[in-house]
């Protein structure tokens, strides 16, 4: 399975090219509607491919960005809507993502013994043990989807986070 696993990424990595060419549509009204266009083409990529490293290990990557968020607090609990705060995607719902990971037995959520109202969430052995396995193919499946050198990973970064601004 991790050979078709490996293939998918591979074949999903090398079979992007200029966005004219994958959308097939030769003109844009102007740089910027291109860059849009550019942008949502490019997040779905990245979605899709983030997708097929996940599913063998049968988490979405909203549930790793939850895992990771938990990994961080390093063994300190944090609340449902601390978690939504930090979520990449912050239109996904942290209270699912949270109660799908607690049937994996991937994290555990408590009352807090200090305000009844309020839940708990802690990572399990079982989430970080998840997080380990993944993490070497998360990395190197990066350096795969970017496909560009260091300077540019940096100018991109800069540029991006300056697009934002």
């Amino acid at each position: 399975m991790l050979d078709l696993h490996v293939y998918t990424l591979n074949t999903i990595a090398t079979n992007m090219g200029r966005i004219e060419d994958e959308i097939q549509q030769k003109v844009f009204k102007d740089p910027y509607n291109k860059l849009v266009v550019n942008l949502l083409f490019t997040n779905s990529y990245l979605v899709t491919s983030q997708l097929a490293l996940f599913k063998p290990y049968g988490i979405s990557p909203e549930q790793y960005n939850v895992l990771r968020i938990l990994k961080g607090q390093n063994g300190v609990p944090t609340t449902v809507s601390s978690i939504q705060d930090r979520m990449l995607n912050k239109m996904s719902n942290a209270s699912r993502l949270v109660e799908k990971l607690k049937l994996k037995g991937l994290l555990k959520r408590e009352e807090c013994p200090v305000d009844r109202r309020q839940v708990d969430v802690l990572i399990t052995e079982d989430g970080i043990n998840l997080l380990s396995q993944v993490q070497l193919e998360v990395e190197k499946a990066n350096k795969q989807f970017v496909n560009l050198d260091g300077n540019e990973v940096n100018q991109l970064n800069d540029l991006l986070d300056k697009m934002r601004g």
